[in-house]
């Protein structure tokens, strides 16, 4: 399955509400495993960024939506990353040219 890494800021809300940060995630978990979204790793940071999740999805297009979903709720603002484990990136590179 396809990996992703969301990287997420809080908006004004989130800051708000930050007390829920972590009944938010559990809802959105629950919510993603219904999409067939598997969440490896959750951390919340110090820096640019105030949460990174780690996943798997079936596809671009679940983790998309879900992640899109996510951001609806104004808590946070996310930028999400495909990621290529070895194997796909070894892969990768017997495909160029």
């Amino acid at each position: 399955m396809p990996s992703f890494i969301m990287l997420a800021s809080f908006t004004d809300q989130g800051v708000r509400t930050a007390k829920d940060t972590a009944k938010r995630y559990d809802a959105f978990k629950e919510t993603a495993g219904r999409s067939g979204i598997t969440i490896k790793d959750v951390y919340w940071t110090l820096g640019h960024y105030d949460i990174v999740v780690i996943c798997e999805a079936p596809d671009d297009e679940t983790a998309t939506a879900a992640f899109l979903s996510l951001a609806a709720a104004g808590n946070i603002r996310t930028q999400t990353l495909r990621a290529f484990s070895r194997d796909e990136m070894n892969a990768i590179i017997g495909k160029m040219m």
